[in-house]
């Protein structure tokens, strides 16, 4: 029998399990928009079977063509298939990857104020465990996909997706241990992890497993703000902030204009026309019903007065038109409606008190009183409405 009869479908064979296994889990052309984690994992999961039942269509019948004193057409088309079964098993093993793309730190070191190197005008994801302050830069974390850290003796695992604009904080513990996360590539455009014991696939923006034996569990998940850190440092002037890694200091400065909408991939540029794609949103849940706020309005707006899931809410843009809040505004059993006031104040129509950006009442009669916050995120449509498909517009 020809021998080519074997070799040909075995490299192809080969080489399509090194792209799909590839494909299904990073973003490339039509491989994110279909629901096709369940093969992207089993896939993952058998992928040194499907090798082994393509080196054995392989081997024998290379070594028989290459061994032909004749033929020189055939060997030098045999060595062609197989350099480029190598080029395709380098690229799709060292290159493309997205642990071989993004590195965690080799150090994470956490800083006072006093101390710290990051401008104050950063925008950083803000973490508060049992009275201990951290701040993490959007610039850092963004790179890194995830940041393992302690708080008040806990570990913290601190993640962000670029492609979303979704970061989140979780305790890193499977069945109440911890555990070690791998970044493995992502799934509808947001980034996925691995766990190092069972496997299992995790989505990052709610730490839900969504492949393997763990399916279905959820990571315990920790509140976390975003906003500049000098916002951050005016709550919290004891807080502890995230230091650049100088391993990565190329790495940071590509995504520098990111924090902004200002990058030019079009994975993680932003639209600046409303409700689009790639349009920035405030998302906020409330008793299992969703909402997206569009950002362009909310900073023309500075504060927006709202009700979702009979929740009365009041969404606030500081002047720093970075920072955001969102709090029930539900004081003493009275729904207050507010308005505008001077530079990161406002009032209540009710009593007239005023309001910092903290959602303390700082002057008039509710003085003391404070705001209950509302847990909120800044990210893009598409990612919101993806993962709130039931989600209704502001």
């Amino acid at each position: 029998m020809n021998k080519m009869f074997f070799f040909v479908p075995g490299i192809l064979l080969l080489a399509l399990v090194e792209v799909a296994k590839v494909y299904f889990i990073m973003p490339m052309p039509g491989s994110q928009e279909a629901d096709t984690i369940d093969l992207a994992y089993w896939i993952h999961q058998n992928v040194w079977l499907l090798r082994i039942v393509g080196w054995l269509l392989v081997v024998y019948p290379a070594y028989r063509l290459l061994a032909e004193p004749k033929r020189r057409g055939r060997k030098v088309a045999v060595g062609l298939l197989l350099i480029g079964y190598g080029a395709v098993f380098y690229l799709f093993n060292f290159r493309l990857l997205a642990e071989k793309m993004f590195y965690q730190p080799t150090q994470t070191v956490m800083l006072d104020l006093k101390d710290n190197k990051i401008p104050a005008d950063k925008v950083v994801l803000g973490l508060v465990v049992e009275g201990q302050a951290r701040a993490y830069p959007v610039q850092l974390i963004g790179y890194h996909h995830q940041v393992r850290d302690t708080v008040a003796g806990q570990p913290v695992m601190v993640t962000y997706c670029t492609v979303c604009r979704t970061g989140r904080v979780f305790r890193p513990m499977v069945a109440n241990r911890p555990e070690e996360f791998r970044l493995v590539g992502m799934d509808h455009f947001n980034a996925m992890f691995e766990d190092k014991t069972t496997g299992s696939w995790w989505r990052q923006v709610n730490g839900e497993a969504i492949a393997g034996p763990l399916k279905g569990q959820l990571l315990p998940d920790l509140p976390a703000e975003q906003m500049t850190l000098r916002a951050w440092a005016e709550q919290h002037p004891h807080t502890l902030v995230l230091q650049p890694d100088s391993t990565f200091k190329k790495q940071y400065t590509s995504m520098e204009p990111y924090e902004r909408g200002k990058s030019k991939s079009d994975l993680t540029r932003r639209d600046s026309l409303s409700w689009k794609p790639k349009s920035w949103v405030v998302g906020v849940e409330q008793n299992r019903l969703a909402r997206a706020y569009d950002w362009n309005r909310l900073v023309k707006q500075k504060i927006t007065n709202d009700h979702l899931a009979g929740t009365p809410l009041v969404l606030m843009v500081a002047s720093d038109s970075t920072s955001f809040h969102v709090w029930n505004r539900t004081v003493d059993g009275q729904a207050l409606q507010f308005a505008t006031g001077r530079k990161n104040s406002f009032r209540d129509r009710q009593t007239g008190s005023v309001w910092n950006r903290q959602g303390v009442c700082t002057d008039g009669p509710l003085k003391g009183k404070r705001l209950t916050r509302i847990p909120a995120s800044q990210e893009y449509l598409h990612s919101w409405e993806t993962f709130h498909p039931g989600s209704s517009r502001y």
